[in-house]
C-alpha cells in the first residue's frame, strides 16, 4: 500500500448525506421564523460545523446558533440522519484497504454519536479502526484535531493519506504534513479543492476509489434469486437493488433467460407461445447458449469491475425446470450447461418460496402467461422437488426464504442474508 493510514471526511466524501441536513435546516428555519435559505446556501451546511454555519448564513448569536441547532436535532436524529447514502464503491474501498493492512479511520466534524449511528447503519462500522468526530455539546470543531485524534499514537503523518470534500479538509490534512486527496463529487465549490491544496482531485468516487486501490480493484458479488413463477421474485429484486445501492455499492441488474441482445432474442423463441411444443432437449439447448452469453457479454464483465450482480435466475433454474420438470436428468442438465457457466458460481442463491394456490393467484394479476407458465400442476411440483434438490446439495449457499409473507417481511430476510453475504459474514 502506498500509505499506512488512510482517513477519511464523511459527509460529501464517504456518504451523500445531503438531503437530510437541506431538510433539517429548513426545518429549523422554519420553526423559528427564519426564511428558508435556497439550496445553494442549504448545501453550505453540509460539513462544517453546524455552529459555525447558522451564524454565518443566519446571522445568529452563539446562543441562537446553539438553540437551532437543537431545533435542527429536532428531525435530524431520528429521520434526517437516514436520509443518505454512501457513494458508490465506498464500501468495497474501505474493506480492501483494511485487508491490504491498512489503518482506516473516519475524521468528521459530524457528532461521534451520528457517525457511530450512520457506519453502523451502513454496515462499514467493521471496516473502521476509529471515528473521530465531536461533542453534541461542542460549538465547533477544529479539523486538525480532529485528524489527530483519529489516528493511533506515534503515526507519522507523512504516512497518511486524508480524504475530504471540503478546503478546510484539505488545508488541516496539508498543514500537518499528510497527503491530501479532494472528493470532488461532494459539496466543495468548482476549482476550491485544487486551490487548498489537494493533491489529487477525483469527479467522482469509482474513480477516487480505483486510484486508491491503484486500479486493484475486488470482484464484485454474484446474487442470484431463484422461485417459481410468482414468488415475487421482481419485487424483491427491485428493493434490494434501491437497498444495495444507497450502501454505495454498483449493482448490475439483470435475468435468465436474457440479459443482453443475444439472448433476449432467444428468451422470445423459448417463452414464446408460438413455441408451444418445442422438445425438451431444444429448451435445455437454448437455455444454455443464452445463458453462455450472458456469462460472457454481461456477468464476468460486471464482476471483474466490482459490481454486485443480481441476476433473476440462473443454472438453479435449469436444474429444477429441465433436469427436474422435464425429466432430463441432472448430469445431462450440468453437463450442457458446463461451458456455459465454467467456474462461475454465485456467492449467495435466495430460493423464494410460496405455495401453489398463492402463487397462481399473483400470476393471474400480471401478464399474460408465457409457455413456462402454462404448464400442468404435476410439471410445477417436479419443479419444486428440483429446488429443493439444489438447497440440499448446497445449504451454505442457497437459502429458502418464505415468500408468502407481506413484501417487508420477505425483504428483511433478503436484506439480511445478502448484508452477511457481502460484508463476509
Amino acid at each position: 500500500m502506498k500509505y499506512r493510514y488512510y482517513l477519511f471526511d464523511f459527509d460529501g466524501t464517504i456518504a451523500d448525506t445531503g438531503e437530510g441536513i437541506r431538510r433539517s435546516v429548513a426545518y429549523s428555519a422554519e420553526k423559528l421564523g427564519y426564511a428558508v435559505p435556497d439550496v445553494e446556501v442549504l448545501n453550505r451546511f453540509i460539513g462544517p460545523p453546524l455552529h459555525d454555519s447558522y451564524r454565518k448564513y443566519f446571522g445568529m448569536t452563539d446562543d441562537q446558533a446553539e438553540h437551532a441547532i437543537q431545533v435542527y436535532r429536532e428531525r435530524y436524529i431520528d429521520i434526517g440522519l437516514y436520509e443518505s447514502n454512501l457513494y458508490p464503491g465506498i464500501p468495497a474501498l474501505l474493506k480492501a484497504l483494511r485487508e491490504r493492512g491498512a489503518y482506516v479511520a473516519l475524521a468528521s466534524a459530524k457528532p461521534q454519536m451520528m457517525l457511530e449511528r450512520l457506519t453502523k447503519y451502513f454496515g462499514i462500522d467493521g471496516d473502521l479502526d476509529a471515528i473521530s468526530g465531536t461533542d453534541l455539546s461542542r460549538h465547533s470543531a477544529d479539523k486538525q484535531d480532529l485528524l489527530m485524534a483519529a489516528l493511533p499514537g506515534g503515526a507519522n503523518p507523512g504516512e497518511v493519506c486524508m480524504v475530504g470534500d471540503r478546503c478546510f479538509d484539505i488545508e488541516a490534512a496539508k498543514a500537518l504534513g499528510m497527503h491530501a486527496v479532494g472528493a470532488d463529487y461532494g459539496y466543495s465549490e468548482p476549482g476550491e479543492l485544487k486551490a487548498s491544496g489537494a493533491d489529487e482531485v477525483y469527479a467522482a468516487s469509482p474513480d477516487m476509489v480505483r486510484a486508491l486501490l491503484e486500479g486493484d480493484v475486488p470482484r464484485g458479488r454474484f446474487i442470484t434469486l431463484e422461485g417459481s413463477d410468482g414468488c415475487g421474485k421482481s419485487t424483491q429484486i427491485a428493493r434490494l437493488k434501491d437497498w444495495l445501492t444507497r450502501r454505495g455499492y454498483e449493482v448490475a441488474l439483470t435475468r435468465e433467460p436474457g440479459g443482453c441482445p443475444i439472448s433476449e432474442r432467444i428468451r422470445e423463441v423459448i417463452l414464446s407461445l408460438d413455441s408451444k411444443g418445442m422438445s425438451a432437449e431444444c429448451e435445455m439447448l437454448l437455455y444454455a447458449a443464452s445463458r453462455a452469453e450472458h456469462v460472457r457479454e454481461v456477468i464476468k464483465p460486471a464482476l471483474k469491475s466490482g459490481k454486485i450482480v443480481i441476476c433473476d435466475r440462473f443454472l438453479d433454474s435449469s436444474i429444477a425446470y429441465q433436469a427436474y420438470g422435464r425429466e432430463l436428468g441432472e448430469d445431462l442438465v450440468r453437463q450442457i450447461n458446463a461451458p456455459a457457466v465454467g467456474d462461475l458460481r454465485p456467492d449467495v442463491t435466495l430460493l423464494l418460496q410460496v405455495d401453489r394456490a398463492s402463487a397462481r393467484a399473483r400470476m393471474a394479476r400480471g401478464a399474460l402467461p408465457d409457455r413456462m407458465e402454462i404448464e400442468r400442476e404435476d410439471f410445477f411440483e417436479r419443479v419444486a422437488r428440483g429446488f429443493e434438490a439444489v438447497r440440499a446439495a448446497d445449504p451454505e449457499r442457497v437459502h429458502v426464504i418464505d415468500a408468502g409473507r407481506s413484501i417487508e417481511e420477505v425483504f428483511r430476510d433478503v436484506s439480511e442474508i445478502v448484508g452477511k453475504a457481502i460484508q463476509g459474514v
